[in-house]
């Protein structure tokens, strides 16, 4: 019982909500997700099992896509509906035509600051540990990529938007960021990812009717079975042989089972991820 499982996650349920049920359900308490989705939001979500967290940094930096619908004339302090209202303004006009030129500026990509209610750690702190105390600190902000992005529906008070992002991403403050462009105040109501990398919300399942995809099915890597006892021995015990495949990176497999993923280095092959899968 080693792999992944997609979850389509509820609303008003954390992450850590969705691993600590499937971790009653399947008996394990080797679980992870591969990036987390804010209560509020639903959607698609990645859940590592057993010896497939191995896998949890080759999953966590896929591109992923996401439909959201934002309130237009408020901004909240969480840049999401569930914060305190700081900014409102009724007095304002927004054309359908000046949203869509608008939502396009943002491709191919920007720095965006992270929202200060996140996760993120400055000087070993979770940002919203300082906001939470009021206290003052510089907010990070990396380079994001948008793919695309599509206006889905187009109300005078909201509206609806499609849109592809690199890891990473932050939805709520991309929404932030496409008002202070308009000089509109705004703020995420419904958030729904749809997509992380070549897994789609079509093929998730609710908690209660779960199937586990195995490691050998998850990775887009190549694969070499091995037929050499030698070969086999090296590969269990993680030593370093030399690159004579001419591959950037190896996933090894005997008898239909995941053995290691090795990378190259300078032509050795170094194991990356070693599995303990019977």
């Amino acid at each position: 019982m080693d792999g992944i499982v997609l979850i389509d996650k509820e609303k008003n349920v954390t992450s850590r909500d969705v691993c600590n049920k499937l971790s009653k359900i399947l008996n394990t308490k080797r679980l992870g997700h591969t990036g987390t989705l804010d209560p509020i939001a639903t959607g698609l979500l990645i859940i590592c099992v057993n010896e497939g967290c191995k896998l949890q940094e080759e999953l966590t930096g896929h591109d992923k896509d996401y439909i959201a619908k934002v309130k237009v004339g408020i901004k909240t302090d969480t840049y999401d509906i569930t914060g305190n209202i700081i900014e409102k303004n009724d007095n304002y006009h927004l054309t359908k035509e000046e949203l869509i030129k608008t939502l396009n500026s943002f491709i191919p990509g920007y720095n965006q600051k992270v929202p200060k209610y996140s996760a993120i750690k400055v000087n070993g702190k979770k940002l919203y540990e300082y906001a939470r105390n009021n206290i003052s600190v510089d907010i990070p902000e990396h380079n994001v990529k948008i793919n695309k992005i599509e206006l889905l529906d187009f109300q005078q008070d909201n509206f609806t938007f499609f849109v592809s992002v690199s890891s990473g991403t932050y939805i709520r403050s991309l929404i932030n960021d496409i008002g202070e462009k308009l000089g509109i105040p705004m703020t995420m109501e419904e958030l729904e990812r749809t997509r992380i990398g070549k897994f789609k919300l079509e093929d998730a399942q609710t908690i209660e009717n779960l199937k586990i995809i195995p490691i050998l099915d998850v990775l887009d890597i190549d694969k070499l079975i091995i037929e050499n006892d030698d070969l086999y021995k090296k590969i269990k015990n993680g030593v370093q042989i030399k690159n004579i495949y001419n591959k950037e990176k190896i996933l090894f497999i005997k008898d239909n089972t995941p053995l290691a993923i090795y990378k190259d280095d300078n032509n050795i092959l170094k194991p990356y991820r070693v599995f303990n899968v019977k």
